[in-house]
């Protein structure tokens, strides 16, 4: 399920994400690391709970992340070819409150955990690190860098990854 639903082409491993991903209605480009254009990010201002389609560079659809309607806790959904693909939640019994659990269909866990705010956090499988999240290598201010470290992962799956976890974090310190 970490691996790509592509063609097996080998993609670029750091990309450059905007923080106005979470503008409702926004559609602008996330980069790859030589600086062109990676995917599409087509906010949807015109539905019912919050939603982003991450495409491709065709215009297909990759991933659709989704606020879960009716949960008991703040969860984000990943979908994808219209099917449960992975749902993320804040992990329950931590003490750090910037930990995260995502859970894939097909029963795979990953940790995030970080100073999500911050834009400083790591993805990880069974305590092997999948991508790291971070400002740290950027000199733009609204902007965060995901570094995939390993090539058997999709990166729009962890690109979607981040991009749940920041608004989850964000809802629950009430930045609407």
């Amino acid at each position: 399920m970490l691996h790509s639903a592509g063609n097996g082409a080998r993609h670029p491993r750091k990309y450059l994400v905007h923080d106005r991903i979470l503008g409702i209605g926004d559609d602008y480009w996330i980069e790859d690391e030589h600086g062109r254009h990676a995917f599409l990010v087509d906010g949807k201002a015109l539905r019912l709970r919050e939603t982003f389609e991450l495409k491709d560079l065709h215009g297909r659809v990759l991933v659709t992340i989704r606020k879960k309607m009716l949960a008991l806790r703040d969860t984000m959904t990943l979908e994808r070819d219209d099917r449960p693909l992975a749902t993320i939640r804040r992990k329950r019994l931590s003490l750090l409150r910037n930990h995260y659990r995502v859970e894939l269909v097909d029963g795979t866990e990953l940790d995030v955990s970080g100073k999500i705010m911050d834009r400083e956090f790591a993805v990880e499988y069974e305590g092997e690190l999948l991508a790291e999240i971070s400002r740290r290598w950027l000199t733009l201010r609204d902007a965060y860098g995901v570094n995939v470290v390993r090539d058997d992962v999709d990166p729009a799956l962890v690109i979607a990854v981040a991009v749940g976890v920041i608004r989850l974090a964000e809802r629950e310190r009430g930045e609407d």
